[in-house]
């Protein structure tokens, strides 16, 4: 791998982790046309979700620190008697719902993901969805949203927007808009829409970086890739900040269906390959 393959697939990792554009599609299409074998360099995929998770901490912060305090005092007021208090703050209850949110998308991933994982063999799947994620932007957008903040928002609320969140599993399936699709259709306010769907974030891409660290070492670390590594992790943690600003204000700004016609194009351009690698198409 170059360290000009490595700086581009750093920055379709942090922009297409946030843009509802689909992260997986694009890197494992990228490695398709780069004629990177994907075994090669696991390690490297694992590291540039860390480096997105630098991204969520920049700008999430104040409401990261405020969750890991909650969840200290969580414990406290369980081991004293208390109770979970789970209304005692605003934070208190959003780290409930971040909790109950991430249960169906976990249990989705454990279930599915080796059933999954074959698709990310063929361009034609990642094509497909897409294509579907275009048409879930453009019914995100076409949703007023609610009023819903962490204080009104009900648990059936956190475990739909879980859900389809899990959903995106699928190649080619935004997880961020996916997410925010689902967050609107309960009836998230636009901004808590984007904040829960960011934050949700956070356990999903720990879990599978966590998960698929073992795989990573047992296919071996060439040592070749290290400074592109390096280089594509630091390029995904800037790229992915600026991406999450954007998208803050995409969806305050009901500009999220935008996004539909590239995925559309490229989801297009996908099929219309495969199909004529395979002969199909003359």
């Amino acid at each position: 791998m170059t360290y000009l393959e490595g700086a581009v697939l750093g920055l379709v990792q942090g922009l297409a982790e946030f843009l509802p554009i689909s992260s997986s599609g694009h890197l494992a299409a990228l490695q398709y046309f780069f004629g990177v074998d994907a075994e090669n360099v696991l390690f490297f995929s694992v590291m540039l979700h860390v480096g997105t998770l630098f991204s969520l901490l920049a700008v999430y912060y104040r409401d990261i620190g405020a969750l890991i305090w909650e969840l200290f005092g969580t414990i406290k007021d369980l081991v004293t008697g208390k109770g979970p208090r789970i209304n005692s703050s605003e934070h208190r209850r959003l780290l409930f719902l971040i909790i109950v949110a991430t249960i169906p998308t976990g249990i989705i991933g454990l279930l599915f993901d080796d059933a999954f994982e074959k698709l990310y063999l063929s361009l034609l799947p990642i094509g497909i969805f897409l294509l579907v994620t275009g048409c879930l932007l453009w019914l995100a957008e076409k949703v007023s949203g609610g009023k819903k903040t962490p204080k009104n928002t009900k648990w059936r609320n956190a475990i739909m927007v879980g859900i389809f969140q899990g959903l995106a599993i699928c190649p080619g399936l935004s997880r961020s808009g996916t997410t925010m699709t689902g967050g609107l259709l309960a009836g998230l306010s636009r901004p808590f829409a984007v904040r829960f769907a960011f934050l949700i974030s956070i356990p999903s891409i720990l879990g599978s970086a966590v998960l698929e660290i073992p795989d990573a070492i047992e296919a071996g670390i060439d040592p070749t890739i290290i400074g592109p590594m390096v280089l594509g992790v630091v390029i995904a943690a800037v790229s992915g900040f600026f991406a999450i600003k954007t998208m803050i204000k995409v969806v305050s700004n009901k500009k999220l269906h935008y996004f539909s016609f590239y995925v559309w194009i490229a989801g297009a351009f996908l099929i219309i390959w495969h199909l004529t690698q395979a002969g199909t198409v003359i």
